[in-house]
């Protein structure tokens, strides 16, 4: 099913990514229930030919069909949060989800949002639930399980948990292109590019719903967690509820409690340990 000119899909890819996990993902995204208009790509940066080679396949296979692939190529690499803007930018449809370049999206992601948003006229965004599980030699494979991220369901209970925690999985989001413009798009805020446009959305009033159910499935590893620590990683962080703070959001004894939690995982724990964290305590 495609509803005329009514979803924009934003991918990015760059040259570190793996061409069997992105074609897999690409695959994801055109057997949906709900087809999309377009698929909108950046090429963030130089690629080699195995991941050129996975753009001329889809290319060549949706031609004449009822989905356009627009690609777009940045010269050099600019960071996924900029490519994400760009990418955003180039959208033509007035509904946008987001799909990252390693993920498996289930089948119905599309169609089930659509049907929220048709029910809830009034919310800017919609999210879902995501399942971790540990890539394999078979990029199709999802069978190894490692956690999951439930996520607050309604509006005020995003807002609520939003306090704690960045309260959307990000590469479960669907959006409304006019709102998303509206608090300034994608805005470069190290690793927390989507924490800070929710930030920005509430305080705008806007609405946010979660479905509660698995949308994507999502690739995890060391590298993920590395990610996810550090001293840069921290400080973005700390900057985040900063604001936070400073807008009203947050309490200061929360501010002290969300930045002490924060120093202790990205700082003080190896990776291993911090996979651990974020698999039984940080992903419900």
């Amino acid at each position: 099913m495609n509803k005329d000119r009514g979803l924009s899909v934003a991918m990015c890819v760059y040259g570190g990514d793996n061409p069997d996990t992105f074609d897999v993902a690409v695959k994801s995204v055109i057997n949906q229930t709900y087809c999309p208009y377009e698929i909108v790509i950046v090429i963030d940066g130089p690629i080699p030919n195995t991941i050129e080679t996975v753009i001329r396949k889809y290319r060549e296979q949706l031609m004449g069909s009822s989905i356009k692939m627009n690609v777009i190529r940045l010269e050099k690499n600019m960071g996924h949060g900029e490519a994400r803007k760009i990418c955003i930018e180039n959208c033509s449809c007035d509904l946008i989800a987001l799909m990252d370049a390693d993920d498996i999206s289930v089948s119905e992601r599309f169609e089930k949002q659509i049907d929220y948003f048709n029910s809830h006229s009034d919310v800017s965004v919609v999210g879902g639930n995501i399942t971790e599980f540990i890539d394999s030699s078979q990029p199709e494979d999802i069978s190894n399980t490692a956690g999951k991220r439930i996520v607050a369901e309604g509006d005020s209970e995003i807002k609520e948990y939003m306090k704690r925690r960045c309260p959307m999985n990000q590469v479960t989001v669907m959006f409304k292109k006019a709102d998303i413009a509206a608090v300034g798009g994608y805005i470069d805020w190290y690793c927390e590019e989507d924490f800070y446009l929710w930030i920005r959305l509430a305080l705008a009033g806007k609405k946010f719903g979660n479905i509660c159910e698995n949308l994507v499935y999502v690739r995890v590893g060391e590298e993920m967690y590395r990610r996810r620590g550090g001293m840069r990683y921290f400080i973005s962080e700390a900057k985040l509820q900063k604001l936070m703070l400073q807008k009203h959001i947050i309490t200061f004894p929360r501010f002290l409690v969300n930045v002490a939690e924060r120093f202790i995982v990205q700082i003080l724990l190896p990776n291993r340990l911090r996979g651990l964290i974020f698999q039984r305590f940080a992903r419900d």
